[in-house]
């Protein structure tokens, strides 16, 4: 196609450079040819009717090859752009078609976004989910905490409908998916149990975070799972973020993410997943509003996690979590 197009492009230049590659062309070149050796001969020709035969015939033969060389020129032009100019017209337009039937399997199949796996939170990787959060008005977390999307939460200064979907802490096997992970990228030392109740415990702290951002949402639906999908999932109105902790390659604490746009069949088949997770009748359901007061909260803390959360176990978890948000907003270089 390229080829094409050039060729075309050097014919709309110079017409008559493709006429003296021709056979016409030849031929006019032997009519001047033939038109010169005749006027050369007449000049040393005596007058008479020989002389002003051959000259006769010369100045036709120029004549021939000025009328023939114009009406070529004008052929040529014509015939270039009666045929050769249409075609290259719908080459192109194939060529645009595809590349849009091109662009548009790549928005609905193919990330766009890809986040490599990191040891620290990535700062380009968060600046960007930011920014999707920013645009929204809803925001939809399914994860295993809920500790970074209230951070999230925190460090806006917008307001959305949140929903989420975490684990249960009183399930073991909802959180043993988790553990396994962490152990084949934690020290050698690092034993299951010591992991799994540091899960547990940030679970807890998660539940508090979300608490404390609940003035950064119009309302809060957290729905608790004993068996929560280990891929973390974060859903705006334009995207959504992959997070593969299911990855069994992966050797980092924050594992490889991918971003798809709104409309790719991955948005609309985790849309229609997270739906399904968050309207399930066996989930526990917490709902947090703005003017939820501490003793509620505790209340349903006590009903979601099966303990009792004293004052002063409430106020270790908001400051556990408070550490958390400060170390976050430092390593993804987020501000405070």
């Amino acid at each position: 196609m390229k080829l094409l197009s050039a060729d075309a492009k050097g014919l709309r230049k110079n017409p008559i450079q493709e006429i003296f590659w021709t056979r016409t062309g030849l031929l006019l070149l032997i009519l001047l040819v033939t038109s010169g050796v005749a006027m050369i001969a007449t000049s040393g020709m005596a007058p008479g009717a020989g002389k002003n035969l051959l000259t006769a015939v010369a100045t036709g033969t120029l004549v021939s090859a000025i009328v023939g060389f114009g009406q070529t020129l004008i052929t040529a032009t014509a015939t270039q752009r009666a045929m050769l100019t249409p075609l290259i017209d719908e080459s192109r337009q194939a060529l645009r078609d595809l590349s849009a039937e091109y662009r548009s399997m790549n928005r609905e199949f193919f990330p766009t976004h890809v986040f490599e796996p990191t040891a620290e939170p990535d700062p380009a990787f968060n600046k960007l989910m930011m920014q999707d959060l920013q645009r929204t008005r809803q925001y939809l977390f399914r994860g295993f905490s809920g500790r970074h999307a209230a951070a999230r939460l925190l460090l806006s200064k917008a307001e959305w409908e949140f929903r989420a979907v975490v684990a249960d802490p009183r399930n073991l096997s909802g959180i043993s998916g988790r553990t396994r992970y962490l152990i084949r990228h934690s020290a050698a030392d690092v034993d299951y149990d010591t992991i799994h109740a540091r899960l547990h415990e940030e679970i807890r702290i998660g539940l508090v975070g979300l608490y404390l951002a609940r003035s950064r949402c119009t309302r809060m639906e957290v729905t608790v799972i004993s068996d929560p999908p280990i891929d973390r999932l974060e859903i705006f109105d334009d995207s959504v973020w992959v997070t593969l902790y299911s990855d069994a390659r992966a050797t980092t604490e924050f594992p490889r993410t991918l971003r798809f746009s709104e409309g790719s069949f991955i948005y609309n088949m985790e849309r229609a997943e997270f739906g399904r997770i968050s309207a399930s009748p066996h989930a526990h359901h917490l709902v947090i509003k703005p003017d939820t007061t501490r003793e509620d909260f505790i209340k349903q803390f006590q009903k979601i996690t099966g303990t009792p959360l004293t004052e002063e176990q409430f106020l270790e978890l908001n400051a556990e979590f408070y550490n958390f948000l400060r170390e976050f907003s430092v390593t993804a270089e987020l501000g405070s």
